[in-house]
């Protein structure tokens, strides 16, 4: 999976479904593959039109937006 934020041009007042699963094959947007799991998409509207950058690491703390997340070491999984 690439953890790199996606620049994507918004339109002002639209509405996008960021994918919060990871499955999805149409990153960093919500295509259904959560399907049948606990995972929902994140509804974002933008309030204005400008390029943003989408989280694609699943990480940030400021969903559905890129905060750097991706450059730091995952915590290691309890286990």
């Amino acid at each position: 999976m690439n953890t790199e934020p996606i620049p994507v041009e918004v339109r002002a007042g639209e509405t996008y479904w960021w994918c919060r699963c990871g499955k999805s094959a149409q990153q960093p947007f919500c295509d259904g593959a959560h399907k049948g799991s606990d995972f929902s998409p994140l509804k974002y509207t933008a309030a204005a039109t400008t390029t943003l950058w989408f989280c694609a690491c699943k990480r940030t703390a400021t969903a559905p937006l890129c905060d750097g997340s991706h450059n730091r070491p995952a915590a290691p999984s309890p286990g």
